[in-house]
Formats: structure tokens, sequence, C-alpha cells
């Protein structure tokens, strides 16, 4: 019989096409074919107020045990704002940390109590992202049965007095990027516990028809992308001040293409295309016809979509705040970076006016992803993690 591994994240589903909970479903699916795998996670969809979206039991996707568990206590947005607001700039207790991990959420006890009664039938658990309750919780309670895949950012979360000795508690760490793991040893000395610096791979598409994306969403001459969600964490606002302006100043024949859901106001240009939530076929279509990728992000511990571009054999554009992608950058050799309007305004004409650089710069990122996020990496990181545990535990 194979070992029995439980995952828990905070949402999951096959709505959820990003972030650590989509990070989540990617290795279910792709490490049940070693393990026995169930997922414990909440009746949420949306992450801002934990509100009950699915039934609360068992479900099965994509052949996996779904358990989902309701949340006691939604998040009010404007209250958990003044918490947090708190937390970051005056002077505060433990206990007041400790209320805000429950105000963040989820929080669902019941999950806890669930893994407690069944801890006997599972060889371990991994938990995805640090700052939620069931990491927090789950981890302190399981110890030499945790792997933790923090997911961390380089945001005043992380350095919260709550986490410094509880990123020494895991057997083992599943880190997304060299950056992140950096920052986690720094701040609690962590470094003797094992773990490796693995990500997460994605499902590439074998064939492309980026003339079928301009013919449905008629886009007409050369365009670059941003994918993901529209929101003011994610950078786009300054995006969209920083290309309308540059349109302004230089003119250049060039569309900014912009696929995810919206939580802010689009101007309206013509050079500007808001296409709303994509499917995977148009936003693989989509990508594969653009010049260059861009992730405006400040806050990120693994961009997904920009794996995606490199392993189309498209370059990226990245915030250079955003240490972690400035470093996958800088090892790839398939990205660009900027800290202000000026670096912007060069990176994007360079790219514009330069065939060659760009070709260059897309078989460097088909050559990283090959070598560090194909499934086949990742998936042996993940057993040699496990095997390693085997060893020091028993089996």
């Amino acid at each position: 019989m194979p070992q029995k591994i439980a995952i828990i994240v905070q949402r999951y589903g096959l709505e959820i096409n990003g972030g650590a909970e989509y990070h989540a479903r990617l290795i279910a699916e792709k490490i049940c074919k070693y393990f026995e795998i169930e997922v414990f996670t909440s009746t949420a969809l949306d992450y801002i107020t934990w509100e009950t979206y699915y039934p609360e039991g068992r479900e099965t996707i994509n052949h996996i045990p779904v358990h989902r568990f309701d949340v006691e206590k939604t998040r009010d947005p404007k209250g958990f704002g003044e918490i947090q607001h708190f937390i970051f700039n005056d002077e505060h207790t433990i206990e007041d940390e400790l209320e805000w991990l429950k105000e963040e959420g989820p929080y669902y006890p019941s999950l806890i109590e669930e893994l407690e009664r069944r801890e006997q039938e599972f060889a371990y658990f991994i938990f995805f992202s640090y700052r939620y309750y069931h990491s927090f919780y789950g981890v302190k309670r399981f110890g030499k049965k945790a792997i933790l895949v923090p997911t961390a950012e380089h945001d005043e979360v992380v350095y919260l007095r709550l986490f410094k000795d509880f990123f020494t508690l895991p057997a083992a760490f599943v880190y997304n990027s060299h950056e992140e793991k950096e920052i986690i040893n720094k701040i609690s000395g962590n470094d003797e516990v094992p773990g490796d610096i693995v990500g997460v791979g994605s499902e590439i598409p074998r064939e492309f028809s980026p003339e079928s994306f301009r013919e449905k969403f008629a886009v007409r001459g050369r365009y670059f992308v941003y994918i993901g969600r529209l929101d003011e964490n994610k950078g786009v606002p300054q995006l969209l001040d920083f290309f309308t302006r540059l349109l302004d100043e230089e003119k250049p024949d060039l569309t900014l293409v912009l696929m995810g859901k919206s939580l802010i106001d689009i101007p309206e240009h013509p050079q500007i295309r808001y296409l709303g939530f994509m499917d995977d076929k148009d936003k693989f279509d989509g990508l594969k016809g653009s010049d260059f990728l861009i992730n405006p992000s400040q806050f990120e511990s693994l961009s997904m979509v920009i794996l995606e571009a490199w392993a189309i054999g498209r370059p990226v554009v990245v915030n250079g705040r955003t240490q972690v992608l400035q470093g996958q950058c800088r090892r790839s050799n398939a990205g660009l970076w900027y800290t202000n309007y000026d670096e912007f305004k060069e990176i994007i004409l360079l790219l514009y006016g330069n065939d060659e650089l760009r070709n260059i710069m897309g078989r460097k990122g088909i050559d990283f992803f090959e070598n560090h996020y194909s499934w086949r990496v990742i998936e042996d990181k993940y057993l040699r993690i496990i095997e390693n545990l085997d060893g020091r535990f028993g089996d």
C-alpha cells in the first residue's frame, strides 16, 4: 500500500486557477501516482471574506478525495484592515498577533480536529501557505509529520514574532525560490531544517493558435500581456499609469492586453485591452502570440504565469522590487526588471525594438523551465524530500 499523505490548503477547487491554492491542486494531482492523497480545505471560494461557497463534507475532484470544513468566522474586510494596520504599525503582544491570525482566516478548528482524529492514517501532512490558521496550528500540532510549503512573500507578515519560532517546527520545507528560503532562514535561523527549492510545474498545451486568439478577441498588431488578478496588490494600477505615460511620450505601436478578473477600473484607451478571465486555451494562445509577458507585482513567492511564459519561449518583464522575480530573471537570463518609470520605459522600448533579443531570451526561458520546473524535476524533488524523512523517522 502506498503511503497516505494529507494536503491542507485554505481553498481548493477547479474554479481557482492561481496562487497557492492552484499550486496545491497541481501538486496533489501529480504526486497521487506515488501516494494516496487526501485534501483538507475550507468551504470558501472568496479569500476576502471566506464565505461559504462549496458544500461542507467530502467530494472527489480529479479522483482525489477533498474534505471541506465550514469557516466558523467570516472576515470583515474593514475590521480586518484595522487589526492589520495595528499589528504592522503599533506596539503589540503575541496575543494580538494570534488574534490577527484568527481574523486573517479561514478560521476552522474542526479541520485541525479531524486531522488529529485521523493522525495515525497519514505518514505526512503537507501544509500550504504559512500565514493561515491551518498551517500555524497544524505544523505546531503535527511536528515531525509536517511538511510546509510556506509560499512566503517579502512583506510585513513574514516578520511577525508569531512566525520566528514557528519556522523551526516543520519536519521539512518545500520552498518556491532561493529568495524565499533566504528570508525564512534569516528570520528564524532554521537552516538545519531539511528542505529543497522546488516550486511548481504547469500544464503546458502541446499546440497553440495565436491566430485564433487574435480573431476571437479582435486583437490587432503587436502586444504584450498581463495575466492574473487585476488589483492594487498586484501592481496593476502602476502598470497602467506607466504604460499610458509611455504611450503619450513615445507612441509605440504596442498594445497591453489584460487577462484576469479585475478589482479596479481600467482606463479607456485603444491600446489597452481588457479581456477578462480567460480559459487555458485562450490564455496560452494569447501568451504565445505576444511579444512578452509583464508581471508588475511587488509581492510574489513564485509567479506561475512567468514560468508558463518561459515554457513557451516568451521573455518576461517584472517589478524589480520583488526579490523573487528579479532573482528568477537573473538566474534564467530570460527576463528584465524595472524599479521606476524610466527603467520601465527603457525596457519596454528595448524589447519592442529588438526581435533578436526577445528570441534569445525566449530560448533561455525554455531551457530554464525544462531544467528547473518541468514536472519530472518537481516530482523527483517531492519524492526525495519524503524519502529523506522516511529515513529520519522510519517508514
